[in-house]
């Protein structure tokens, strides 16, 4: 029997059922914008800087209204009126008190600013960011910091711990109604751009399984369904889709762990996958296969380097492949690709339970490497132990990612030797732990120019190096898996108008709600 949606009649045509938020099992009233437990709505509630679009790393004006780079170690912002949902001025001193906040507590700093800002200074309405070094893909770092009251947060004795239960922010929406189950949103009537809003209320309930998201008529989800045309598509004529890529799924090869150091075994790896059955398999056929640059596509490609053949895609090749593990010693002996000593190359290949197409993806791998003679066998741990063995480098080959919406923290999170530490202790990026000091050194070249030109050229040499060295092995895309309901709202983003990610976590929403219109009035503009 088919499950229908059906939207509940006590909810207004002006009120928003948002699947946004979760409790364990109960939600606690955390609206600390820094904590990692703290409650979605904290990012519609505290507004950054900068909104950058996870999809192409866009960079729109929010908090601050505009920019300018007098030089690659300086960012001077030019900070908009607006007010507190308190009704108190919002000013340049609470953007500089949010940073001072972070240095004094770094645990805040989730972002990482500090890691990249000397001072900082407010000269009138403006906030001029000191930077250590030519850093100017340090913006956007800067800029998707959630700026939070100085008048009220200066008396928190320990913000690192402060649950913030009733906040007080610039979004466009203030907290309504809470409790364990349930909270609702109420729009700010003083919000900068209230003209923008016609969302009245946003109602969240917690929502913990697939059928209740199908069901209850919500407006706005965001899951991995399986088979989402006969669910989420069949239970209702208005429940629509959007699956873009958000990132790379990848192979993730330890190199601190031989045989993976080596490029050639690496190489025989890559090649003897078939993409585009990984990507089937994974993603039920929502998300293509992806290509070994880097870049998303086609998000990112006006960054795309033209010399490298068929944007990136590496075709299943079982003698190229073959060949490469050739050059690293290893040879097919009957069904097994093995060394001189006749032992068999295998490994075990990470990746985190409860990741239904990660698992998939891993499946396929291990069936595909096998029959070119490799013995894989899969682990599976929970997520916050396989986020241990990545970080510390505990593993052999991992399923992991790359890419993402900034092209040069892309490239930076995935190569930089910043990032690379021993095993066993933690690191936050490169967990592959790729080490080259050419690559360094592009790095360095794309974040020191302001020339977009000379960043281009970085970019696309960083990209070859991705293709050449293979620090990871691209798969397919992962995808930003936005379900909605246009009966209520119009103007929702899509392929056609991907001006935001559909994604309802983090700051995203903000450029959504402001584009939303309810049914009848036509999308904005």
């Amino acid at each position: 029997m088919q499950v229908r949606s059906q939207a509940d009649p006590t909810i207004g045509a002006d009120t928003m059922l948002i699947n946004a938020d979760k409790g364990n099992p109960l939600f606690d009233r955390n609206f600390n914008p820094y904590l990692t437990n703290k409650r979605t709505a904290s990012t519609w509630i505290y507004e950054p800087l900068v909104l950058v679009n996870p999809l192409d790393g866009e960079q729109i004006p929010w908090l601050a209204e505009s920019w300018e780079l007098p030089d690659a170690r300086t960012i001077d912002m030019t900070i908009r009126q607006a007010r507190w949902s308190d009704g108190e001025e919002f000013t340049a001193d609470d953007v500089k008190f949010t940073f001072d906040l972070f240095q004094a507590n770094p645990s805040l700093d989730t972002k990482g600013a500090w890691q990249h800002l000397d001072s900082l200074e407010v000269q009138g309405d403006h906030v001029v960011f000191h930077l250590q070094t030519d850093d100017v893909p340090a913006l956007a770092v800067l800029g998707v910091t959630c700026i939070v009251p100085r008048h009220l947060w200066s008396d928190v004795a320990d913000p690192s711990t402060f649950r913030n239960e009733n906040p007080v922010g610039t979004g466009p929406f203030v907290l309504g109604n809470y409790n364990p189950q349930q909270y609702s949103m109420d729009r700010n009537e003083d919000y900068w751009q209230a003209e923008k809003i016609e969302i009245a209320h946003l109602i969240l309930p917690g929502t913990s399984n697939q059928l209740d998201t199908v069901t209850r008529g919500y407006d706005w989800s965001y899951s991995f369904i399986s088979d989402v045309e006969g669910t989420w598509g069949a239970a209702s004529e208005h429940n629509k889709f959007w699956f873009p890529p958000g990132g790379i799924i990848a192979l993730v090869p330890n190199h601190t762990v031989a045989p993976f150091d080596d490029v050639d075994v690496r190489r025989g790896m890559s090649l003897a996958l078939d993409r585009a059955r990984i990507a089937q398999v994974a993603s039920e056929g929502y998300m293509q296969p992806a290509g070994q640059t880097g870049l998303m596509l086609p998000n990112q490609q006006e960054w795309l380097n033209p010399d490298i053949p068929d944007q990136g895609m590496v075709a299943q090749d079982r003698d190229g492949a073959l060949a490469a593990f050739a050059r690293s010693g290893w040879t097919l002996q009957g069904d097994k690709l093995v060394d001189a000593g006749g032992k068999q190359l295998g490994f075990a290949l990470t990746s985190a339970n409860g990741y239904t197409d990660w698992t998939r993806a891993a499946q396929e791998v291990q069936r595909q490497l096998g029959e070119i003679g490799l013995d894989v066998s899969l682990q599976l741990p929970q997520p916050a132990g396989y986020q241990s063995a990545l970080g510390n480098g505990e593993f052999e080959v991992a399923i992991g990612g790359m890419g993402g919406g900034d092209v040069f923290r892309a490239f930076n999170d995935l190569m930089s030797s910043d990032f690379v530490t021993e095993v066993g202790k933690t690191t936050q990026a490169n967990y592959e732990r790729f080490s080259d000091d050419a690559v360094d050194d592009l790095l360095t070249a794309f974040k020191s120019s302001t020339d977009p030109a000379a960043q281009l050229r970085a970019a696309q040499a960083l990209q070859q190096e991705v293709y050449d060295q293979l620090p990871v092995i691209g798969l397919y895309y992962g995808g930003l898996w936005g379900l909605y309901n246009d009966a209520k709202f119009t103007g929702w983003p899509t392929e056609a108008d991907p001006y935001m990610a559909p994604q309802n976590y983090d700051s995203a929403p903000l450029g959504i709600f402001t584009r939303l219109r309810l049914a009848g009035k036509g999308s904005a503009a």
